[in-house]
């Protein structure tokens, strides 16, 4: 009886050996994206993207000679989701790092947690500005909406020349953070342009006819319509169907096959600033675009890249650290120089986090989008 309990025993212990090896063998990164819901299309498109990001750093020999292991859920683009779910990363998962795949709302909601846990964070395509200013081990991989409207505004009348300009802005964060940034290069170097309308609408909202019927009447050279792709989609259809002539840009929320889908034919011409280009000839790039395309059988765009970059980001500042603790990540991350990502030459972060590097400018043509132009301007991309 007594070596039957001596053997159990024993072999409980190897199996708890076991299991602690197995969790010590691998390099744990979370991911929070939105699977459900509204943002459901940009949450598949940044967990497939991570998914080759991932595919290819184990390829290559993993970091600090382990496979990295990703951890996802499903935040809904919700804060309080997101919330419960930074939690579980950190308690239960313990994870090295966390790459915000998600938006603004649920990446402010999260961002402190990371920063009094000391866990490096790094959001992909979010754009309000309370993310990095959590603290130290926040860090922002796309535009702050700030830099990306005022980007916006530099099109529109230094690029395009606009001089009567229309606003329609998404009643949220990302919307009222971008029409900021655009109304700021207004004021400081408007050239005698100036804004003749300018109106939220829910988020929401579907029917766009009553505001652009008032657009048509005041009759702008350029409407800056800000929103996501299932927002300026219809937006730019509709305008169109009304007889509206005057060119139209977008940000980076409209950067999405869906986009195109939902606007159709209306959608040819229609230009926005992003922090893609499909255009951009480094094998990096076009490998990528290829490999998605043909593995995914859809197009990428700016949320796949931008979370792709910013996995990597977490995994080369792991490297650099050659640690999985939270300060020396940190560290590393934040001396991220010259980083070659697919979404442009990573210059590097500024103190609060903020990347810095140049904006694209992207056009539809033929139902694809294709390079317009860039901003270069280094006091508009710095933050």
């Amino acid at each position: 009886m007594k070596g039957i309990k001596a053997l159990l025993l024993i072999t409980l212990v190897l199996l708890f050996g076991v299991g602690n090896v197995y969790a010590a063998g691998t390099v744990k990164v979370g991911l929070l994206v939105p699977l459900t819901g509204f943002a459901a299309a940009d949450g598949l498109s940044a967990l497939n993207s991570v998914k080759l990001a991932v595919a290819r750093v184990n390829e290559e020999g993993g970091v600090l000679g382990k496979k990295v292991e990703l951890i996802y859920y499903d935040d809904r683009a919700d804060g309080k989701d997101a919330v419960a779910l930074a939690r579980k990363l950190i308690q239960q998962d313990r994870v090295a790092g966390v790459v915000g795949g998600s938006y603004s709302t649920p990446s402010r909601a999260v961002a402190p947690i990371f920063q009094d846990e000391e866990i490096p964070f790094v959001a992909a395509y979010a754009v309000h500005p309370d993310i990095t200013r959590a603290g130290n081990y926040c860090f922002r991989n796309g535009f702050l909406g700030t830099v990306e409207g005022k980007s916006a505004g530099y099109v529109a009348i230094e690029l395009l020349k606009s001089k009567r300009i229309a606003l329609l802005t998404s009643d949220n964060d990302f919307g009222r953070t971008l029409a900021k940034g655009f109304r700021t290069f207004v004021k400081a170097r408007g050239a005698g342009a100036k804004i003749v309308y300018s109106q939220t609408y829910p988020f929401s909202e579907k029917d766009f006819k009553p505001y652009l019927a008032k657009i048509k009447e005041i009759n702008p050279d350029i409407i800056f319509a800000s929103g996501y792709y299932f927002q300026t989609g219809p937006v730019v259809k509709q305008a169109r169907e009304m007889g509206i002539t005057a060119k139209i840009l977008g940000e980076e929320g409209a950067d999405s096959p869906k986009f195109v889908e939902i606007a159709g034919k209306a959608s040819e011409g229609f230009m926005l600033v992003t922090n893609l280009n499909r255009d951009d000839p480094r094998t990096i790039v076009q490998d990528f675009l290829k490999k998605y395309q043909s593995i995914y059988n859809i197009q990428p765009d700016m949320v796949g890249a931008s979370a792709y970059d910013a996995f990597m980001i977490m995994c080369e500042g792991i490297k650099r650290a050659g640690s999985t603790k939270g300060p020396a990540i940190r560290k590393a991350i934040a001396s991220t120089k010259d980083y070659n990502g697919l979404t442009g030459v990573l210059k590097g972060f500024t103190k609060l986090g903020e990347v810095v590097k140049e904006v694209q400018v992207q056009v539809v043509r033929n139902g694809e989008f294709h390079k317009f132009g860039v901003v270069k301007d280094l006091s508009l991309i710095t933050p």
